[in-house]
């Protein structure tokens, strides 16, 4: 069964956390992310995206960005942004995003549970991403940002968490520029900790939703530091990772759609023609075109949107991996007509997170030189954990989750 326990956070004054507190640091580029700091010294992109602080020409994964990292993480821990409690707490996240809400208690997550899939992927990781994010938590000596699991809901956990919500003050309480309302609460009795760590065992399993590179490698970090500690108890920190922990009935999963940079030989007309053999192709005359159930696709190329329907027969609707939009897309469309075997690592594809909205396929169509865009239905959370629990993998990019947890709120040191 899976274990998740309270921990020492580290976590801004309150006085700063809206300064503090920043999106991931995986879902903008270096260029934007110095856009979003400019003028914030306290943002904590200047932890988990530290080149900001650097000369443009250094490399991102050069040892001086790590280490500017942790420079920039003690600096600001010294100067009084951060402080550290003095016991293990749960804490409460609750975000409100256009009147929709989701809230998850905030732990640590067990390497162990990770390596015995209690912790269950749907997704591979790219090594040079991984690496990446061992280095950062190695040098930082901290997971700084959390992975976000889910898990199948528990009246009970809702329960406890829902009272503690009533009863108490929040710790904070703040909204983003986004719109995004973002509050927490500590948990700091020590008998509702326990309890909530008894319930969490009677779970059989959680599922990582979103973060996979940055759970990788906060289990081999853990693992280097069991070699370098071989008297270690399992109780020291190295041997948990941050997490926030939702249930999976409250979670919401956007379109994450997909973009090509070539024609692979093609024009509009030998697509179209190409599409044809497995798809059902409508011309859409109803503004952009998004679509509104499983197994159709909206294409946008040459100023035009189309709507497809995939053919009976063009997939194993018996097989979970095989019935997701993504997987019939890669078979019949990327894989076939662009050519791109592994959209992990070809530089053909773009994929655009659902929260930007049809209208950026738009823009990089008709002012970027993009040669069509694809827009998807979005991945079922059920469809998640059933993969997941068939030890199956997702092709990449299958879901994209929002909210996104900001990073900075909760920091977990590793000693």
């Amino acid at each position: 069964m899976a274990t998740f326990r309270p921990f020492p956070a580290v976590r801004p004054v309150k006085e700063l956390v809206s300064e503090v507190a920043a999106l991931p640091y995986d879902v903008m580029s270096s260029e934007e992310a110095r856009k979003m700091a400019k003028d914030n010294p306290y943002s904590f992109l200047h932890v988990d995206k530290a080149e900001i602080d650097l000369d443009p020409s250094v490399d991102l994964y050069d040892p001086c960005v790590y280490e500017k990292a942790a420079s920039n993480l003690k600096r600001m821990i010294e100067d009084g942004v951060y402080l550290k409690e003095e016991k293990p707490c749960f804490y409460i996240y609750r975000q409100i995003m256009d009147g929709r809400s989701q809230t998850g208690i905030v732990g640590c997550a067990s390497i162990d549970d990770y390596r015995n899939n209690v912790i269950k992927k749907h997704e591979l990781t790219r090594a040079d991403k991984e690496e990446d994010r061992v280095h950062h938590v190695d040098v930082c000596d901290a997971n700084t940002g959390p992975i976000f699991l889910t898990y199948r809901n528990k009246s009970a956990i809702t329960d406890i968490t829902k009272k503690w919500i009533r009863f108490h003050e929040a710790l904070y309480d703040f909204t983003t520029d986004d719109g995004i309302r973002h509050t927490v609460w500590r948990m700091d009795d020590e008998t509702i900790n326990e309890e909530l760590k008894a319930l969490f065992e009677r779970i059989p399993a959680f599922y990582i939703a979103d973060g996979h590179h940055r759970a990788a490698s906060a289990v081999r970090v853990g693992e280097k530091r069991r070699k370098e500690n071989p008297d270690y108890t399992g109780e020291e920190e190295f041997n948990y990772f941050l997490s926030v922990l939702f249930p999976d009935e409250e979670l919401s999963i956007w379109d994450y759609n997909r973009v090509l940079k070539e024609w692979n030989g093609h024009t509009p007309e030998t697509l179209l023609a190409e599409l044809s053999n497995c798809f059902d192709v409508r011309k859409w005359e109803k503004g952009m075109c998004k679509p509104k159930e499983r197994h159709t696709f909206g294409l946008y190329m040459d100023k035009q949107w189309y709507l497809l329907k995939a053919k009976e027969g063009t997939f194993d609707s018996e097989h979970p991996v095989d019935r997701l939009d993504v997987s019939i897309l890669q078979k019949q469309v990327l894989t076939p007509v662009f050519g791109i075997e592994d959209p992990r690592t070809d530089d053909r594809i773009l994929f655009i997170g659902g929260i930007r909205g049809l209208e950026e396929l738009v823009r990089l169509v008709d002012e970027e030189g993009m040669s069509a865009a694809f827009a998807m239905y979005p991945t079922g959370i059920d469809d998640l954990m059933e993969i997941a629990d068939g030890g199956s993998i997702m092709p990449p990019k299958s879901t994209w989750f929002e909210p996104k947890l900001r990073s900075g709120i909760f920091i977990h040191q590793l000693k």
